[in-house]
C-alpha cells in the first residue's frame, strides 16, 4: 500500500496538468552536478496519461539493482524520452549550471512529439525552444520535482543509469580512480587517488583545483 499511495501521489501531481488539456507533459533532470568528474547528463520524457510504473521513485531513492530495471521499463513505456549530456570541455567553459541546462536542451530536442509543457527538477527553468523553428517551449521548475512529479521521477532514472553506465566505461579507461564504485564523486577514496596519480582527462580541472589547494584540509 505504501508504494500504491506514493505511485499515486506522483500521478496525482502530473495529473494537475494533464486536468488543464495538457497532454505531452515532460519531466527533465539531470545527473552529475556535484561530482568531480565525468559529464553531467539530462534525461527528459513524456508517459502517456494513466501510465503505471510500480517503484518509480527520485533516483536517489532507489537501489541501483532496482533503477536498473525502472531504466527499461520507462523507456519501453514512455511516449518518447531523450538523454543529453554536457562534456567536461563544456563544464569547464560554461560553468556547471549553464552545461546542465545544455544537457537538458539536448535531452529535449530529442522528444518526438515535443512537449505541450515542461516540468524541470529544481530551483531554475532554462530556456528551451522548438528545434524546428526556434519557437519557446513553456514549462516550470519544481523543486525536489524528481520526489513530486512522475515524469520528473522517470526522467531521473534515466539520466542517473545513463550517467553511471558512462562512469563504468571511463573506469575501464582510467581504472586506478575507481569510478565504478563512486561514480566520480568526491569520495575521500577518489580524492585520495587524484592525489596520488593527479587528474585524468576527464576530471573537472576547476573542481580539482580546489581540491589540491584545500588538500591539507580535508586530509
Amino acid at each position: 500500500m505504501k508504494h500504491s499511495k506514493w505511485q499515486q501521489s506522483l500521478a496525482d501531481f502530473d495529473n494537475q496538468f494533464r486536468k488543464q488539456g495538457i497532454n505531452r507533459l515532460a519531466g527533465v533532470d539531470e545527473a552529475g552536478r556535484g561530482p568531480l568528474a565525468g559529464p553531467v547528463v539530462a534525461a527528459a520524457v513524456i508517459l502517456p496519461a494513466g501510465i503505471e510504473i510500480p517503484l518509480l521513485n527520485d533516483s536517489k531513492q532507489v537501489s541501483e539493482t532496482l533503477r536498473e530495471k525502472l531504466f527499461d521499463e520507462i523507456r519501453s513505456k514512455a511516449l518518447t524520452f531523450g538523454i543529453g549530456s554536457a562534456s567536461v570541455e563544456e563544464i569547464q567553459r560554461l560553468n556547471i549550471l549553464q552545461a546542465t541546462f545544455l544537457a537538458m536542451r539536448r535531452a529535449v530536442e530529442q522528444l518526438n512529439p515535443l512537449p505541450e509543457y515542461l516540468l524541470v527538477d529544481g530551483r531554475d527553468f532554462p530556456l528551451f525552444a522548438n528545434p524546428a523553428n526556434g519557437s519557446r517551449l513553456h514549462g516550470q521548475a519544481v523543486v525536489k520535482g524528481d520526489g513530486k512529479s512522475q515524469v520528473i521521477a522517470a526522467a531521473s532514472i534515466l539520466a542517473k543509469v545513463h550517467r553511471d553506465r558512462l562512469m563504468v566505461q571511463y573506469a575501464e579507461q582510467f581504472p586506478q580512480y575507481g569510478f565504478e564504485k563512486h561514480k566520480g564523486y568526491g569520495t575521500k577514496a577518489h580524492r585520495q587517488s587524484i592525489l596520488q596519480y593527479g587528474p585524468c582527462a576527464i576530471h573537472r580541472q576547476k573542481f580539482i583545483q580546489k581540491l589540491l589547494h584545500s588538500q591539507q584540509r580535508l586530509f
